[in-house]
């Protein structure tokens, strides 16, 4: 007999309405496609109408796009993956024309007699990567600022303003690079709003300009407590660039006409609210208790950890986001995939593990990072990579950085506990690392905790069942 697996509808309720908006006042590249599947079960979930219902979820990491398609019962109907294209403006890469060609890649991908069924959309963008665009054309007014850019800066002039310790008050944080790029005193900078990448890339489909989430705009200054922006960031004079704020999952409109006549969606197709990938991939876990932990193993590692107390403090590069009643509490390491990507190939990475014995601890100590630079458990914008001395094992170097980078996730979830978050009990893994079973059994060794892969592993899921929230919510069930 065929089981579906059921959407836990707490996943759903996490996420609470705000009480206010809170807001004042190329060329042609071939984008490659990987990996489709399709789900073929005969079971179908249907609406009134007799229609069946999908809902589209879409992850925009650090180095690549998802999409996933689910029906109402969050059994997947299909997904795939993009790599960005390497669009070039002179000697820098081209994010916005990347992200634009991988948004309208990810929809072609779609098998065609899906695209007709999809009720309504959602993605999420990795945190506080930030664009500033003209409030009346959506013209690009400068190149983004990436996730881990630092704009130390502005830093001085935002801890003069927030309150100590605060998320903002880190050079990487969205209101840092707010304030640099406003500092430029650029012309007509006043008819200018900022939008995260989630946002950017969910405006392309709707079309209402200057629409954000509680999630993504944690890092600009929101506070997700009062649900709504300080009076001390209200007060600045580029507090009219911000963007209007709702909850993650709320219908923002319907997708534009455009883009429904080009693919094949329907008339009542809906765009909702996104979120930042590590929570996404957290909602893709299902890790609904206080006590569960999700680490995403991407390009870099982040960890959420579902708490009852609310912890913040910049000086460590944690923050917490609101949960319904609880607090998802975490921070972002830029040590990942993407230093083991720059040191391996797939190929290697996928043959040395097999050989790697996870029970026996490595005496190598790195600090595995691309570049220098470090948000969490350090925060530290100067903190150089250490991947030296490299023994002439590639087994033994491998198995070094794997067990240097759990290193740093254990070190995360105990700073956490230091600072008053409830104790993790459980880690469950989300990202491409969770693929790796003997890293999941060195980290079990490190951290001290069960550690396992998540049903679910893909942020792109998550987005989907914000997608499917948004249907519900509009359809007032």
């Amino acid at each position: 007999m065929l089981m579906l697996r059921q959407v836990q509808i707490s996943s759903f309720e996490l996420f609470q309405s705000p009480k206010q908006p809170g807001c004042c006042s190329s060329r042609s590249v071939s984008v490659r496609r990987t990996r489709l599947y399709r789900n073929r079960s005969g079971l179908r979930a249907m609406d009134g109408s007799g229609l069946e219902k999908l809902y589209l979820g879409m992850d925009f990491g650090t180095s690549g796009a998802r999409f996933t398609v689910i029906d109402e019962q969050g059994v997947i109907r299909a997904e795939g993956k993009r790599e960005y294209p390497p669009f070039m403006r002179e000697e820098s890469m081209d994010w916005v024309s990347s992200w634009k060609a991988t948004l309208f890649s990810l929809l072609e991908d779609i098998p065609i007699t899906l695209r007709s069924l999809v009720s309504s959309i959602s993605l999420d963008g990795t945190s506080a990567t930030t664009l500033i665009l003209n409030r009346h054309s959506g013209e690009v007014l400068c190149q983004p600022f990436l996730y881990n850019q630092s704009c130390p800066d502005a830093l001085p002039e935002v801890k003069s303003i927030a309150p100590a310790n605060h998320t903002v008050c880190s050079g990487s944080s969205t209101l840092c690079k707010l304030v640099s790029w406003w500092n430029l005193k650029l012309p007509n900078r006043e008819s200018a709003v900022l939008l995260h990448q989630a946002d950017w890339l969910l405006w392309l489909l709707h079309g209402r300009l200057g629409v954000s989430d509680y999630n993504n705009a944690l890092k600009v200054g929101y506070d997700p407590e009062s649900e709504s922006y300080p009076s001390w960031l209200i007060s600045q004079p580029y507090s009219q660039l911000l963007p209007v704020v709702q909850a993650p999952g709320t219908s923002i409109g319907n997708l534009k006409d455009s883009i429904r006549r080009q693919f094949g969606f329907p008339d009542d197709c809906i765009v909702c609210t996104g979120t930042t990938d590590s929570i996404a991939a957290f909602l893709a876990a299902r890790a609904t208790e206080p006590g569960k932990a999700v680490t995403s193993l991407g390009s870099t590692l982040a960890i959420k950890l579902l708490s009852t107390k609310r912890v913040d403090d910049a000086r460590y590069g944690v923050y917490s986001h609101r949960l319904d009643d609880k607090w998802l509490v975490g921070g972002a390491s830029n040590t990942g995939g993407a230093i083991l990507r720059q040191l391996f190939t797939d190929e290697q990475l996928e043959r040395l593990s097999r050989e790697i014995n996870p029970t026996v601890a490595s005496s190598l100590d790195y600090y595995p990072l691309k570049s220098s630079g470090e948000r969490f458990p350090i925060a530290d914008p100067n903190l150089a990579p250490r991947l030296l001395p490299r023994p002439n094992s590639d087994v033994e170097y491998l198995h070094g950085i794997l067990e240097s980078i759990a290193r740093i996730e254990g070190k995360g979830y105990k700073l956490l506990k230091e600072m008053g978050a409830t104790e993790a009990e459980e880690v469950l893994t989300a990202g491409g690392g969770a693929k790796n079973d003997k890293w999941i059994k060195i980290r079990e060794r490190v951290l001290g905790l069960p550690v396992s892969k998540a049903v679910h592993t893909e942020a792109s899921y998550g987005a989907s069942l914000l997608a499917l929230k948004g249907a519900k919510q509009k359809r007032g069930l």
